[in-house]
């Protein structure tokens, strides 16, 4: 696997918060900066794809496949954060042409 470094600069008083997280769940600091932002970095693609999908900009379809995440969990995310369905059969037949 192919990899690159990226650098940032932080306060030190989180810094220790991240190292004492880390000592706390057995990482290194690396390791929990791996975990943190990957978790992120997923979190941001569904709240992007969400917020798109609730304005009308994207499709139910698009925002699961901007998220990065099957439709079926798409959908069970919409309650939790007040979205409502927005399906019609234009849309189910794009879909069902998809597969």
């Amino acid at each position: 696997m192919e990899t690159t470094t990226i650098s940032t600069r932080i306060k030190k008083s989180e810094a220790k918060k991240l190292d004492q997280l880390a000592a706390d769940l057995g990482l290194d600091r690396g390791a929990l900066l791996k975990q943190l932002i990957r978790r992120g970095y997923k979190n941001l693609l569904v709240e992007r794809a969400l917020e798109e999908y609730r304005e009308g900009r994207i499709s139910l379809s698009r925002a699961a496949e901007l998220a990065e995440i099957n439709m079926r969990d798409l959908l069970l995310l919409l309650p939790d954060k007040s979205i409502e369905l927005n399906y019609d059969l234009r849309e189910l037949k794009r879909d069902i042409e998809g597969l």
